[in-house]
């Protein structure tokens, strides 16, 4: 009988994580059919299929915002500020963890507490500092300003992975005539591998999707324009031209969820590694 309850829970509970899974991925079927469509079918009745696929909105789109261009600023703005932040991150998470200093203790505590700040309370000072040091509008102060939003969750996911490393691995490298760059380089860094795919991933989603503050820092530097920000350009005060916008919105999302597929994995894997063994 208990067996019998917990055979129908089980599987109650199935059909409803199901039923989530398919509220949660609608809106990929309205991007999706809506695609195809000209605008007056999608205004008419945006949940039905097309009565023809209309491809020219791809090949329109794609010129009409210069997908290669800003495909390349957002990968480029992507990959440099993620590196930045993994770099950076690693080094002074090692620090902090192998240098328990009253200082290394505190910046540590005043990067955690960083994290409960939010981004709307401090766009106004974000401006003001990044035009007074003419960081606006370069790729420099894209990539600054996306290495202080992503750093304190980065250092603290690194700091709870290094904590589980032997100390006595390292010791018998500076025996062995190891200096501390060597040591961390070569014995350090290649054990973090899970936790900076885990990093990587979820500091490339966040960025490659950003579109506040890119609007902030590049501005109009029509040079720099990422996806989400040529995206807008469909969008006036007087027309949506939603037949365009929504190919542009697939071809750019396309990139990042391949990513994600083929490093799903280690998010999990990495995560679990540092706060298990923390």
């Amino acid at each position: 009988m208990v067996k019998n309850r917990f055979d129908v829970w089980l599987i109650g509970l199935e059909v409803i994580m199901i039923l989530l899974a398919l509220l949660f991925l609608s809106p990929f079927y309205f991007v999706i059919v809506n695609s195809f469509k000209t605008l007056g079918q999608i205004l008419v009745n945006s949940a039905s299929f097309p009565e023809a696929y209309i491809w020219s909105n791809f090949e329109k789109s794609w010129s009409f915002i210069q997908f290669p261009k800003v495909l390349f600023n957002s990968s480029l703005i992507t990959a440099t500020s993620v590196a930045a932040i993994v770099i950076v991150g690693t080094m002074a998470a090692y620090r902090i963890v192998r240098h328990p200093s009253i200082f290394n203790k505190l910046i540590f505590s005043l990067l955690i507490a960083s994290m409960i700040i939010p981004f709307q309370s401090i766009m106004l000072q974000l401006v003001r500092v990044t035009s007074l040091l003419e960081l606006r509008g370069n790729l420099f102060g894209i990539v600054a300003s996306n290495l202080g939003f992503g750093l304190a969750f980065s250092v603290f996911l690194f700091h709870g992975f290094i904590k589980s490393i032997p100390l006595e691995i390292e010791e018998a490298a500076v025996i062995d005539g190891c200096s501390t760059y060597s040591v961390f380089g070569r014995i350090v860094l290649p054990l973090l591998k899970p936790i900076i795919v885990t990093v990587i991933i979820l500091n490339t989603l966040f960025i490659w999707n950003d579109y506040l503050l890119p609007v902030l820092i590049i501005g109009g530097n029509k040079d720099l324009t990422t996806i989400p920000l040529a995206i807008t350009r469909f969008f006036g005060q007087y027309s949506k031209q939603w037949n365009l916008a929504l190919p542009a919105l697939i071809m750019g999302i396309t990139p990042i969820i391949v990513f994600f597929l083929l490093l799903q994995r280690h998010v999990v894997e990495g995560i679990t590694s540092g706060s298990l063994k923390g």
